[in-house]
């Protein structure tokens, strides 16, 4: 065996110890040249199979052709084919640890068959030539603390599609023809970063990619590995960040799945009250297991270092942190310390954060966590689990009840508005409006809204307009920006005919004005996680339903004075006290970004318990943007 190939002493070690952060080099299926002769390398852990052997279009399926060698004591399989080639399709054929007969896709594998298949693909991750080196390199320096991220969740089956053919059934935009569309128009709209939804290969489309079978296998529905490849790059050079939603909270029960992997549970727990989802059927993974928690971690380097993503949103974080979850009295058992934490779990991410952060600078990982865990952010060394930034589910859940009430009832819920200040610093924040909000009879955003649909695209531009200015990143689920109409179905593309409709397409200039002063105004981003950076103007004006406070730029230039009107009631005789007599310049309203700027004087009036004030009539609906 060629020795670059060979699943070495060294390797095995590493991997045992759950630290061989590139094993996805050698497990898996590799072309290479032995002994002078092409073909590929095969390599899989199966530790308690009886045999393994590969199977596939190079031998006919033959179940006795290409036997694998175990080497060592931790159950590592390897095989050399001469003549197997890159596009053939195979599949491990294991004998189980009680004599079953079982045939999986490849855990490492690059690529998939196109679904409903479900054989693993040669290929060669080796040989594409990336062209974005100037973004990797000023990656570096990126800190998502003090820089504006605002985030376009998309989900690339069903942002755009093709009319259906017999080649194209779902009328899918392959990666590279998606990256030129999804460029064009993330550029034009003004967003940082995307973050895509079911890359990872899965089996089922009405899943959304969030039951995963191929870990290391861009989903074959939009191309090859070589395309997703592409469109990584092609965002790069467009200066698109690109997010990946990552899911090492559970896996699929498939049959040709990590499930009962060699006849037993290998990258699951056992026991059903540990290794089972009762409420989503799906299996758990043993997080205590080095060799598991390697598979995992390699896979987030994976993604990053090799198909150079720039950040992962890790799904479903509470699941994985709590060994209760979803789960009644019996169906789970406490850690040692009699508790409902899972001490490995919590040990997992310090450990993947700290190696793919400590790696790759300016990379992000982000927690999808639902509850009040403490320091989801914090440093792993100071026993926080290390994340980045955390989705702000209490912010998300209280602005969406406050903003679906009649406007009459607005003022007896003015809390809901102003709570997630109290808590704001205890973390780092993602503000979010995802996918989650628009599906299931949850209503389209716009549908939330209460009224005639006038007042809905009036209610839906000062809410994004609460959002931009409160301080945390912000995402926004693809469609959402236009004012998609119908709930978001992974079987259709976005309702685009929309916007030949005036309502929406002012909608969408106005997100994009948003984001223009977003990350036009420091004061809007770089304070966001420091006290310092915002202060309530009157977060009691309850009656009348109207907020206002500023966001303080760190260089004490370009501050932003903030103010919206909840109601359909003018207020004419409006007021707000500012901190300082100086000039304040009108720089956005409900009509979007002014191209003349109107000045206003602060003058020695004592409002909302300041010193100075100054008169602005402020419409029903009404979104007053002021620098100072």
């Amino acid at each position: 065996m060629g020795v670059s190939m060979k699943f070495t002493d060294l390797d095995q070690y590493l991997f045992g110890q759950g630290t061989n952060y590139e094993v996805y080099k050698k497990l898996g299926a590799h072309p290479t040249t032995y002994r002078r002769k092409k073909g590929v390398y095969f390599a899989v852990w199966a530790p308690n199979a009886q045999s393994v052997s590969v199977i596939g279009e190079f031998n006919d399926w033959e179940e006795e052709a290409n036997p694998m060698e175990k080497v060592g004591p931790i159950g590592v399989y390897e095989v050399f084919i001469p003549g197997a080639k890159i596009g053939q399709l195979y599949k491990f054929f294991i004998v189980g640890a009680h004599g079953e007969k079982l045939y999986k896709a490849d855990p490492y594998a690059n690529e998939a068959e196109l679904r409903p298949g479900t054989a693993s693909r040669i290929t060669d991750i080796t040989d594409y030539k990336w062209k974005d080196a100037t973004w990797i390199k000023n990656r570096e320096k990126f800190d998502e603390q003090v820089e504006p991220m605002a985030i376009y969740e998309v989900h690339p089956g069903s942002w755009k599609k093709h009319p259906q053919s017999e080649e194209n059934e779902k009328g899918f935009y392959n990666y590279r023809e998606f990256a030129h569309a999804l460029a064009a128009y993330v550029k034009e709209m003004g967003y940082t970063h995307v973050e895509l939804m079911g890359i990872a290969e899965h089996p089922f489309d009405g899943s959304w990619g969030y039951q995963v079978t191929g870990y290391y296998a861009p989903t074959s529905r939009y191309g090859t590995p070589q395309d997703f490849k592409y469109m990584v790059d092609y965002l790069h050079q467009n200066k698109i960040g690109v997010i990946l939603d990552w899911v090492p909270a559970h896996f699929p029960k498939d049959a040709h799945g990590l499930a009962n992997f060699d006849g037993t549970a290998v990258y699951e727990h056992a026991d059903p009250r540990q290794g089972e989802h009762p409420d989503w059927g799906t299996k758990i993974y043993n997080y205590g297991r080095p060799e598991v928690k390697n598979f995992l971690i390699a896979n987030a380097l994976y993604w990053v270092e090799e198909c150079h993503v720039d950040g992962l949103r890790v799904d479903a974080v509470a699941s994985m942190l709590y060994l209760d979850y979803g789960k009644k009295d019996g169906e789970w058992i406490a850690n040692k310390y009699g508790g409902n934490q899972n001490l490995e779990a919590i040990e997992f991410f310090k450990h993947l954060n700290t190696v793919v952060l400590g790696r790759n600078h300016g990379t992000v990982m982000i927690a999808e966590e639902s509850t009040a865990w403490p320091m989801v952010t914090g440093d792993a060394e100071k026993d926080g689990l290390g994340f980045s930034l955390k989705w702000n589910m209490g912010w998300m859940n209280d602005f969406l009840e406050y903003m679906k009430l009649d406007p009459y009832f607005r003022k007896f819920n003015h809390n809901k508005m102003t709570f997630s200040m109290s808590y704001a610093y205890s973390e780092r924040y993602v503000l979010v409006l995802s996918h989650d909000e628009v599906v299931h009879l949850k209503c389209s955003m716009l549908e939330k809204m209460p009224g005639e649909l006038p007042d809905k695209f009036r209610n839906l531009k000062a809410a994004y307009s609460f959002m931009n200015c409160h301080p945390g990143k912000k995402l926004l689920f693809m469609g959402q920006e236009f004012g998609q109409l119908r709930e978001w179905s992974e079987e259709r593309e976005l309702d685009w005919f929309l916007l030949n409709e005036e309502p929406h397409k002012e909608l969408q200039n106005y997100v994009h004005d948003l984001l223009t002063i977003y990350k036009k105004y420091p004061a809007l981003y770089a304070g966001d996680n420091n006290p310092e950076g915002f202060e309530w103007i009157n977060a009691d004006d309850g009656d009348r339903s109207i907020f206002s406070f500023v966001r303080k730029s760190p260089t004490k230039r370009n501050n932003i004075l903030y103010i919206v009107n909840f109601t359909p009631v003018d207020r004419p005789d409006y007021r707000v006290g500012v901190p300082k007599k100086k000039q304040y310049k009108l720089i956005m309203d409900e009509n979007g970004l002014l191209e003349q700027p109107k000045t206003f004087k602060a003058v020695k009036q004592e409002c909302d318990n300041r010193e100075f004030s100054f008169a602005y009539p402020l419409p029903a609906y009404g979104i007053a943007i002021f620098t100072y």
